[in-house]
């Protein structure tokens, strides 16, 4: 049977983390949290699930997921975040993965709850993504603060029955909070690489998605 690491990153995490390392003990050969020095009981947390803590500084959402999947030691590393959780019939396929590992990469859905509320139309579901690799075969990408993990072949992706759930904001106000911190992050991007349109185009569409959330 293959073994499996599950990776995280984390920053203050504790009204979260708990819920993850949880959907993902009975599936994981080693956890491992890279943590960005949090100040809260994120630490405390995943010591109670056994979880391997490291604690390096923050450079990008891209540069500390490609660090967490460094530090990562089995033959296939499942990417999550801190405020995402797998669901039953997800543990289920990723078991039979390690058990037979057909294939290099593997894409699954991530179902959000926003607010309370499971959303499961528009561009919110199947919200598809590579969470599930071989050790070695990707790397993350994208500009940051939206990454994306790419596997070196996409013509070879499984797709996993499934979801990830991904518990987003339990407020407005914390929706609100996040969209100025990654306007911000995307702002200081896009003016790096000289694409102030691309940061422009990014803020008015996060506008819409959080007006056409209020007023539906």
């Amino acid at each position: 049977m293959t073994t499996l690491s599950v990776v995280i990153i984390t920053l203050n995490e504790e009204k979260n983390i708990g819920r993850c390392l949880a959907s993902v003990k009975e599936i994981a050969d080693e956890i491992i949290v890279v943590d960005s020095f949090s100040t809260d009981r994120t630490e405390a947390i995943c010591k109670e699930y056994g979880a391997t803590f490291i604690q390096n500084p923050f450079k990008g959402h891209i540069e500390q997921k490609n660090f967490a999947l460094d530090q990562a030691t089995s033959d296939f590393i499942l990417s999550l975040d801190a405020d995402e959780a797998l669901s039953d019939e997800l543990k289920q396929e990723i078991s039979l993965v390690k058990t037979s590992a057909a294939n290099n990469s593997y894409s699954m859905n991530r179902l959000t709850n926003y607010c309370g509320q499971w959303i499961k139309h528009g561009s919110w579901y199947p919200d598809k993504k590579v969470r599930l690799i071989k050790h070695k075969t990707a790397k993350w990408g994208g500009v940051n603060p939206h990454d994306e993990l790419i596997p070196e072949n996409r013509n070879t992706i499984i797709h996993l029955k499934g979801d990830i759930l991904h518990y987003s904001y339990y407020t407005l106000e914390e929706h609100i909070i996040q969209l100025n911190k990654f306007s911000s992050i995307s702002a200081a991007q896009n003016l790096s690489q000289e694409k102030k349109a691309v940061g422009l185009k990014f803020c008015l569409t996060r506008f819409t998605v959080l007006c056409a959330i209020i007023f539906c």
